[in-house]
């Protein structure tokens, strides 16, 4: 059995990464060891998940500097999957967390973008109860 845990999310700064993340989204900070090279191994995981973790790993050079927010071209990043879209969207507003449209209602659930402060996009997304048979 395999599954997918860890996913590499290339920040500026360790600190402002996981204030953001464990701050304005609510996720935990799993581990924040230093390591022998200068650089953290700092892991955060949306509270109560049972998905991915992120890495959040600080860019060392200039090609990782490029990539900080822009990770896959344009597309949306990462999908942040809630069972109370109203309640997760209104704290993250109120937090400061700057969503790039209103929310919409699609055949598959509740869902809206959001930005995190590196231009990296989610969809923050309530899945559609089954249709029943």
């Amino acid at each position: 059995m395999q599954s997918l845990f860890l996913v590499t999310l290339v920040v500026d700064d360790y600190d402002r990464a996981k204030a953001f993340y464990c701050g304005a989204l609510g996720f935990d900070c799993q581990q924040d060891e230093a390591m022998p090279d200068g650089k953290r191994w700092v892991v955060v995981k949306p509270r109560d998940g049972d998905g991915a973790a992120f890495l959040l790993a600080q860019a060392a050079d200039d090609r990782q500097k490029a990539a900080i927010g822009n990770q896959t071209g344009g597309r949306v990043d990462f999908f942040l999957k809630t069972d109370d879209f109203a309640r997760d969207h209104a704290a993250m507003t109120s937090a400061g967390v700057r969503f790039l449209e209103e929310p919409r209602h699609e055949v598959y659930g509740t869902v809206a973008v959001f930005s995190d402060p590196y231009g990296n996009t989610f969809d923050l997304i309530q899945h559609a109860a089954p249709a029943a048979s």
